[in-house]
């Protein structure tokens, strides 16, 4: 294995490439990762399938210090933070959308367990984010091809969407996102695309030159981050305009997330690791 000192660059930031970050007990093996968050503490949440740990917590050097979601999560896809230090997890094939408190208790469920609806909430929801005023954003994305918006109680307000390749349309809705403006950015997988919805689902833009977007991040600066599976990792500006662009990642990056210093961090798609990119400047 090559000793070499990877870097990359998105924008005006370089990255040191750190493989292997997340580091397990001895004998131990990661399941499918599929997503990963940085909570207020720096703490890196770890979702993965088809384990007994849904949820792996590492502290900042990557050592692991936890779990959660033991006998509560079936197959978690992707988690977001949420209001006030919770966790927003898109329970993908219990058909169901859960928060958590930041101990790992359920303080909030959306959908009917285990009770998938067709052009409803929900069939193997995909993601989901808060707004800044509570409102929540689901992407129903591998049996449904729509967006819902719940209230901050969970009362369904709106859906939108259905199979195609028009605007406001999707074929798998695979990651959600509202930035600082209020908007609603959907990742529409198959479709290579990037849609850009106002808060009541109209269609405001397409961003393209993507092939399967999978996850979507904005930091503090309003920086919109994309990974896709060429693999590589995006960086667009509010407006949607190409700022950098970068591989990243060995495989591709099923999930993607940053800390408040501006490091990166992906759960790569087989084989399974957590990388992290360490901003240099």
């Amino acid at each position: 294995m090559s000793d070499e000192n990877y870097t990359v660059i998105l924008g005006d930031r370089r990255y040191a490439i750190h493989r292997k970050w997340a580091r397990l007990p001895a004998g131990e093996s990661f399941g499918f990762l599929s997503d990963l968050m940085v909570d207020d503490a720096g703490r890196v949440h770890v979702a993965q399938r088809g384990t007994d740990r849904p949820v792996l917590v590492f502290e900042r050097d990557g050592r692991l210090s936890g779990s959660w979601g033991e006998g509560v999560l079936a197959e978690p896809h992707y988690l977001n933070p949420g209001r006030d230090g919770s966790i927003l997890v898109a329970d993908r094939d219990a058909h169901q959308v859960l928060r958590f408190d930041g101990k790992g208790n359920v303080v909030q469920a959306l959908g009917r367990r285990h009770w998938p609806s067709l052009d409803a909430p929900f069939n193997h929801p995909t993601a989901a984010a808060d707004a800044p005023d509570g409102d929540i954003y689901v992407a129903d994305g591998y049996g449904n091809s729509s967006v819902h918006r719940f209230s901050a109680d969970g009362t369904l307000l709106r859906t939108w969407g259905g199979p195609g390749v028009g605007p406001g349309t999707f074929t798998t809705p695979h990651a959600v996102a509202v930035d600082r403006e209020g908007r609603v950015l959907v990742g529409d997988r198959e479709n290579n695309r990037i849609q850009v919805f106002d808060r009541e689902g109209t269609f405001l833009a397409e961003w393209g030159d993507f092939y399967h977007p999978m996850q979507i991040w904005i930091d503090d600066r309003g920086y919109i981050f994309v990974t896709d599976q060429i693999p590589r990792i995006s960086l667009l500006s509010p407006d949607g305009k190409l700022i950098g662009r970068c591989r990243g990642a060995i495989n591709g990056a099923h999930g993607m997330a940053g800390d408040a210093e501006g490091n990166l961090y992906l759960s790569e798609l087989p084989p399974q690791e957590i990388t992290k990119l360490e901003r240099l400047n």
